[in-house]
Order: structure tokens, then C-alpha cells, then sequence
């Protein structure tokens, strides 16, 4: 069973332009994914895929591998799916390239879990501990997701589900948006034009359950920060100095 890890590395970032190579404690943005999705046990081989020559000419110089895709990709998961017409494996996962503190045991317990159970697709999740502050529940820009008896998806919003009529009783879960596709999952996604529940979240995982994709959830600790502003960024470097620390 051969598994490949694609970074998805676009210069043209809206809010970030040039994030890729943003330089983090002397490193850059896309070279500190690559370094710690390369330590996962359970990739055979991980991939930057990027629309711009300085990136690939960057992730060439540091010993990665880059693959250049077309411009005018309307997601990642498209830009995954051109990969996979070149790169052939039984199952890709979509790391995301703003994740420089990524967590590869979690990565290894996703492909894992994913295998075993031969899911089509899959993706990680994070509990909400107890005392969760509510605006951070509430934040949009943090998505929940609710799940069957089977830990496969009901639904993710960006909005708190379950919908807390009794507080007491409601619990959440935060998404963590790294995926893992069949080969046949990824293709047939490439080919769904998007829908209305989609658009109205803007979360491109609601086109593979309207589509009848069953997406397992695999629970993981990892807690992303995310790198999608130059204070992002500065916030990244005060995490990587108090890990050297505890290390050291």
C-alpha cells in the first residue's frame, strides 16, 4: 500500500503573498512542513506542489521534492489531483502548507487508522477540552464537525454543532484539516463541480459528503497553529523557541 504526502505550496496567497517562503527562525515556511512531514513513518515519499518557479527552485535547493502544477487550480484538493495524474499511489494526503509545527505522529495515526479501515477518505479531528473559552467556539474560522456511531462525518460548519439547546450535554469537535484520499476518492472529487452547502461554508469537504463520500474522522491531540499572517508567523517563532528550550 503506497502512500504519498503532498504539500499544497501556492505563492499567489491572498492575505500572505510569498508565504511559502517566509522565513521562520531562519528556515522557511514550506521547508519547515516538508522537514516534519518527511519524519512521518508512514509516508512513502512526500511532494510540494506548487504554481511558481521561485518555490519549486526553493524546495529543490533544500533536498525536497517539487512538483510544478498549472495556476488556475481552484483548490487544493484540485491541485492534489494533478499530482496524482503524474505520481501514482494508493492513497494521497493533502498537508496543509501553513502547518510548520505539524505533528507527524498524528499524520501516522491518520494513515493508520485509514488503511485499516480502507476508507475512502479521511481526515483528523481534535476534541474541545473541558472550559473551552465560547468565542473560540464560535470562531468561524475554526470548523466543528459532528460524527456517527462509526467516527465517519455527519456534517462540518463553521457555526457550533451540535446547536447547544442543552449546554450541558453538548460537546465539540475541532476539524483538522489534513485529508487522505484514495486514489479513486481524489479523482472522482476533481470531477464534482461544487455545491450550495460548500459555497455556503466555504468547506470544500461538504462536496464529498453530498456527493456520498463517507469521511472518517481519526481523534488526534495535534492542535494546529496555522500561519496565515505575518503575525502568524511571529507567533510560530515564540512556539519554536519554547520547544528548543523544553528539548534542550
Amino acid at each position: 500500500m503506497e502512500v504519498l504526502g503532498i504539500i499544497p505550496a501556492r505563492f499567489g496567497a491572498t492575505r500572505f503573498p510569498g508565504k511559502p517562503l517566509a522565513l521562520i527562525s531562519g528556515k522557511s515556511l514550506v521547508q519547515r512542513v516538508w522537514e516534519r512531514a518527511v519524519r512521518c513513518k508512514t509516508l512513502d515519499g512526500v511532494v510540494v506542489a506548487t504554481e511558481d518557479e521561485r518555490i519549486y527552485e526553493h524546495v529543490a535547493g533544500f533536498g525536497g521534492r517539487p512538483v510544478m502544477t498549472r495556476s488556475d487550480h481552484a483548490s487544493g484538493t484540485d491541485r492534489l489531483g494533478e499530482v496524482a495524474e503524474r505520481e501514482y499511489a494508493d492513497y494521497y494526503v493533502n498537508i496543509q502548507g501553513d502547518e510548520p509545527l505539524l505533528d507527524p505522529v498524528a499524520v501516522d495515526e491518520l494513515v493508520t487508522r485509514t488503511v485499516a479501515a480502507a476508507a475512502a477518505m479521511s481526515t483528523l479531528v481534535c476534541p474541545f477540552p473541558p472550559g473551552t473559552p465560547a468565542d473560540e467556539i464560535n470562531n468561524p474560522n475554526v470548523v466543528k464537525v459532528v460524527r456517527d456511531a462509526e467516527a465517519y462525518a455527519l456534517y462540518f460548519s463553521r457555526s457550533p454543532i451540535p446547536f447547544p439547546r442543552n449546554a450541558e450535554a453538548a460537546s465539540y469537535l475541532q476539524h483538522i484539516g489534513i485529508y487522505m484520499y484514495s486514489r479513486e476518492t481524489l479523482a472522482k472529487l476533481c470531477h464534482c463541480p461544487p455545491v450550495a452547502i460548500e459555497r455556503a461554508e466555504s468547506l470544500e469537504q461538504l462536496r464529498a459528503l453530498y456527493n456520498g463520500v463517507r469521511i472518517l474522522t481519526v481523534d488526534c491531540s495535534y492542535s494546529p497553529l496555522s500561519v496565515d499572517t505575518l503575525e502568524d508567523a511571529q507567533l510560530v517563532e515564540q512556539r519554536l523557541v519554547q520547544l528548543e528550550g523544553r528539548s534542550g
